[in-house]
């Protein structure tokens, strides 16, 4: 490895080993097209020569494994030693100039050790001595006892220590501060603080001032950033805001951009910038490896439970970016509905969302108290309605006024829920109209067109809050049935709830399958449509548009597209195609589909229907008898409605998808792309950037080939169904194993997928 590296781009390759993690962090945002000031690297191979110059490692190390006063004395009097030992470098390879020497360990700035305020910077050095001293100090730097105890700290043996360091001009600085894309205080992730002070940032980075303080909201509908508010420094000099609201909106933008292009998945840093009258310039980025959790205070010592129980079937493989953008948010509306509605007093900012490994995880710790708080429902139960296997928060017994709110929310709950029902069907039909209109509306010609198209349907989309409550709270007449099932039958609850649910009226999932199956049907006793599904080629998405106008196939398969074309294979997915737009995957099974003996099968159903409502009456009290019509009947519509309100919630993907296809070939066409669907792997925030003019497009092309190296990793790995996330930020992946009852040789565990019997 050279000692000097001189551009980003060789020192991104060179990797944080060699360059640090400081310098390494501004080369990948400088490869992600952010306006970073040129620097150079002064390797670690450069810091090993000097150390193996001077001959005195072992006295070095030798120090360091002393104790307090004692290692400090022996520590001091090596370092004296070395301050007089030459760098080694070429005074002609420095720059001109005022320049600012920086300390960039391997480890440093890393998600696990930050060593803020550890190492040694200098800034405004000028002239070759100095240049030289400077660096000798930063290198030095690294044996302080300070550096010495962080390092024992955090596990970093004293043999791998090294230093690189940073070189790069002074920023002729009219405001300067640090950004923190995450609240550190709140700990909330949709809240920004900038610290700011007139000149360089000096003084606030070494804690001498706090500066202006400014705080930015996301908003939760299409996350555009608004000033909250504008708190003045006490010393600032002159008295004025140091950064008017336009500015600080820039910043933050640029800011939340940078964390996004670094790691869109903990997007969490503190950020030095600086502004010299003309623009941002971000001069350092590093992950916050201390903040304060957003959680509710009774849950403040406990572990946050992270599980896929509820996720893994239907979002099973990785989500791309332009997905998880929108389930951080809509997982929020999802789940807190009917706990808000109940009278939950939410916790401002609480996250219940979360990426690992790519997939998408639920905080099961949120949940639990939700249901506890609000309801009175038992850990245990929460886990029980919401599937998995996971472990329970510790709640401590509720107070005779906590227990009356509880059972008071409980009746305020039953009261409004068939009113918030029944507006949640008629918002559902609203919505599927809506997303017809999007879908037939002419695609934008415009930057801006596509801008407002998107963040319009993005504030539509996560603004249904009626039907958010049926996809959330819709179940729960279905839990009910199962659980009194399982009160009298243990263990057989979901199966004979399911026994005695058949019949209609079907969901909307099940009709489309009925009318798939009737259109095949028709298809096959028909000798001519019969004969073209047998010739046709296999995953052709047109063919069957070459057909007769008046054929009857065509016409009822149109029909059938118009009303569930927006449904699709893992629709969850807005990288995955629609029906309506490759419809070649329900063609290529339309022949086995009309072998279904659906007479066969109804009247099995029907006779599994009797069957079961026989067991179940036999094994329930005579008095509870006469309950099992309404409580089937309930437990049906609310399934229903559940299916109905996905249905429309997938209904809005297809016109998103519509839109970023169109756009994502314009941006083929202006080679920002290699495919439409690269798109996908861009944030809703990031593809309005680049719309807005805020985000070059000629710089997306390295976050795609890099976020896709991360996404072909994901699909290889394994994840576990339940992460533990400590409080002291410490986490730990459990299998299956590990969260359930110690297994038996005969014991079976896993998430069933289906009634019935198998082999």
């Amino acid at each position: 490895m050279n000692e000097i590296l001189y551009d980003w781009g060789t020192i991104r390759e060179a990797g944080p080993q060699h360059v640090g993690g400081k310098t390494w962090n501004l080369a990948r945002l400088s490869r992600y097209g952010f306006d970073i000031p040129q620097g150079l690297a002064i390797t670690v191979t450069a810091y090993k020569h000097w150390l193996d110059a001077s001959g005195l490692e072992i006295e070095l190390l030798a120090a360091s494994r002393l104790q307090d006063d004692e290692r400090t004395a022996a520590l001091a009097q090596v370092t004296e030693k070395l301050t007089n030992t030459p760098t080694g470098i070429d005074p002609k390879e420095y720059p001109q100039g005022a320049l600012a020497v920086r300390s960039s360990a391997p480890q440093e700035d890393s998600a696990s050790a930050s060593f803020a305020g550890i190492h040694t910077s200098h800034l405004n050095v000028t002239g070759n001595d100095a240049i030289e001293q400077a660096i000798r100090d930063v290198w030095l730097s690294l044996w302080s006892p300070a550096a010495v105890v962080y390092r024992e700290r955090i596990g970093i043996t004293h043999q791998a220590a090294a230093m690189a360091v940073l070189v790069m001009p002074m920023v002729p600085a009219r405001a300067a501060g640090i950004v923190f894309t995450r609240d550190p205080i709140s700990g909330r992730d949709d809240r920004m603080i900038i610290h700011a002070v007139h000149g360089l940032a000096d003084s606030l980075v070494n804690g001498q001032t706090m500066g202006d303080e400014i705080m930015i909201g996301e908003d939760h509908l299409d996350d555009h950033l608004t000033v909250l508010h504008i708190k003045p420094g006490e010393s600032n000099s002159p008295p004025t805001p140091v950064l008017n609201e336009t500015q600080a909106l820039e910043l933050a933008e640029q800011s939340r951009l940078a964390a996004l292009a670094l790691d869109y998945t903990r997007p969490d840093l503190d950020i030095e910038w600086a502004w010299d009258g003309d623009r941002f310039r971000l001069l350092q980025a590093r992950p916050i490896t201390i903040t304060n959790r957003c959680i509710y205070t009774e849950l403040s010592t406990q572990p946050d439970i992270w599980s896929r129980g509820n996720t893994r079937d239907v979002v099973p493989y990785p989500l791309s970016p332009v997905d998880w953008g929108s389930s951080r948010r809509m997982v929020n509306a999802i789940l807190l509905e009917g706990f808000k509605m109940s009278g939950l007093k939410t916790h401002p900012g609480v996250q219940h969302a979360g990426l690992f490994h790519g997939r998408l995880y639920l905080n099961i710790s949120l949940l639990q108290w939700a249901g506890y708080s609000t309801l009175g429902l038992l850990p245990e139960a929460m886990n029980h309605l919401i599937g998995g296997h996971q472990p329970t928060i510790t709640v401590r017994p509720p107070t005779t006024k906590e227990r009356l709110r509880r059972s008071l929310n409980m009746i305020t709950y039953i009261l409004k829920a068939p009113k918030r029902r029944k507006a949640g069907r008629k918002e559902v039909e609203a919505v599927m109209a809506r997303a017809a209109a999007y879908n037939n509306a002419p695609l934008p010609q415009s930057d801006t067109g596509f801008a407002d198209s998107l963040r319009g349907l993005s504030r539509y989309s996560r603004d249904i809050q009626d039907v958010h409550f049926l996809q959330g709270s819709a179940s729960g007449a279905l839990n009910f049935l199962v659980d009194v099932i399982d009160t009298h039958l243990p263990g057989e609850g979901h199966a004979l709830a399911a026994a005695l649910m058949v019949g209609h009226p079907p969901s909307v999932t099940a009709q489309q399958s009925y009318d798939l199956i009737q259109i095949a049907r028709n298809a096959a006793n028909d000798p001519a449509t019969r004969q073209w599904l047998e010739h046709r080629k296999a995953g052709d998405d047109h063919d069957w548009q070459t057909l007769p106008e008046d054929n009857p196939f065509r016409l009822t398969f149109t029909k059938f597209l118009e009303r569930y074309g927006h449904r699709g294979v893992y629709e969850t997915y807005t990288r995955n195609p629609r029906w309506r737009e490759r419809p070649g995957y329900l063609l290529d099974n339309l022949l086995a589909l009309a072998e279904t003996n659906m007479e066969a099968l109804n009247a099995k159903r029907q006779q599994a229907q009797h069957q079961a409502r026989i067991r179940v009456l036999k094994a329930m009290p005579w008095w509870k008898r006469p309950m099992l019509n309404g409580m089937v009947r309930g437990a049906k519509e609310g399934s229903n409605e559940r299916e109905a309100a996905r249905s429309a919630i997938i209904a809005l993907l297809e016109p998103q998808r519509r839109l970023l296809l169109a756009l994502g070939q314009r941006w083929v066409e202006a080679e920002w792309l290699n495919s439409p669907e690269e798109i996908f792997f861009l944030l809703q925030v990031e593809t309005y950037a680049v719309l807005d003019g805020t985000l070059a497009g000629s710089a997306l092309k390295s976050r795609i080939i890099d976020r896709s190296r991360q996404f072909t990793t994901w699909q290889t790995e394994n994840p576990a169904e339940v992460i533990l996330q400590h409080p002291g930020g410490a986490t730990a992946e459990l299998d299956d194993q590990e969260k359930m009852q110690p297994a038996m040789d005969d014991c079976f565990s896993g998430v069933p997928v289906g009634a019935g019997r198998a082999t």
